[in-house]
């Protein structure tokens, strides 16, 4: 029988989040982003043999498509935007947990609603990256080619345009720096999301 649970957190305990982000920005310093994204990804790889609830699966996946942003040749973030998505990375390459990762199914918790919370500071540009993944595997099919193997071209560049520039401009409206104080949750629920257009990522839901 599934139990449906609420958490609900003080603005209290968003701060708690924010200065562990804080610290764990304070401890990459001079890290490099490679070293940040794989750390990050190791996260990732650890939790796939861990029995997890879907809210934590969920979110899990979520921090592979922030992963997938900076990885993403089509994509090809410029440096002050991948910044941007690194400084929600950063907290994921910090070994010092509140639960230990390896505790059955509470191991990731912290790090789902971390991800939560960043999910949420990053919703213009994750919403943008989901379009863009959609319309890259729409019109690779359309030309009978996969999406994998799909860089830059032309007709990918010009979409991925528009849709950066959407994103900044929503970031504007809204403000930037991360203080967890706009957006909505972006991502679950939405109608097709359990199978998610061709992205690079290393997560699988299960």
């Amino acid at each position: 029988m599934p139990l449906s649970l609420t958490i609900d957190l003080s603005k209290k305990d968003t701060e708690h989040f924010t200065n562990a982000l804080k610290a764990a920005q304070k401890a990459a310093e001079g890290k490099s982003a490679d070293s940040i994204i794989t750390a990050a990804a190791k996260l990732l790889e650890d939790a796939q043999g861990v029995a997890a609830p879907d809210f934590i699966r969920e979110r899990l996946e979520r921090l592979d498509d922030m992963i997938a942003m900076v990885r993403d040749e089509g994509w090809h973030l410029d440096d002050e935007d991948k910044q941007h998505v690194l400084s929600a990375l950063v907290y994921f390459a910090d070994p010092k947990d509140i639960i230990p990762d390896h505790v059955e199914v509470l191991g990731y918790l912290d790090d789902a609603i971390m991800i939560e919370l960043c999910v949420r500071e990053l919703k213009h540009e994750l919403d943008a990256y989901d379009d863009f993944c959609e319309f890259r595997e729409r019109e690779a099919k359309k030309r009978g080619i996969e999406p994998s193997t799909v860089g830059r071209t032309d007709w990918l560049d010009s979409r991925r345009d528009e849709l950066v520039d959407r994103m900044h401009a929503r970031r504007q409206r809204d403000g930037e720096g991360f203080g967890f104080g706009y957006g909505g949750s972006s991502g679950y629920g939405k109608s097709g999301y359990s199978r998610r257009a061709w992205r690079p990522g290393m997560f699988r839901v299960r």
